[in-house]
């Protein structure tokens, strides 16, 4: 079992504007899976998302079918 933790960062892309997610990619390699968090909520809940749905994720942010509501 690892015991490796979470690194977070926020996109590069991101202007603080408070509509952030973070990521922990440090642990696909050691978990097979990208935590996922909302940056004002640190404490909050972490969906811990298999490679292949992050993927899609960042896919349909990218295409705008994720569009901001």
């Amino acid at each position: 079992m690892t015991t490796e933790t979470p690194r977070w960062f926020t996109s590069s892309y991101s202007n603080n504007g408070g509509q952030c997610i973070e990521v922990a990619g440090n642990l696909v390699a050691s978990r097979g899976v990208v935590p996922v968090r909302d940056s004002k909520n640190r404490r909050g809940p972490v969906l811990n998302l298999t490679t292949s749905a992050f993927a899609g994720f960042v896919a349909g942010v990218k295409s705008g079918v994720l569009g901001a509501i």
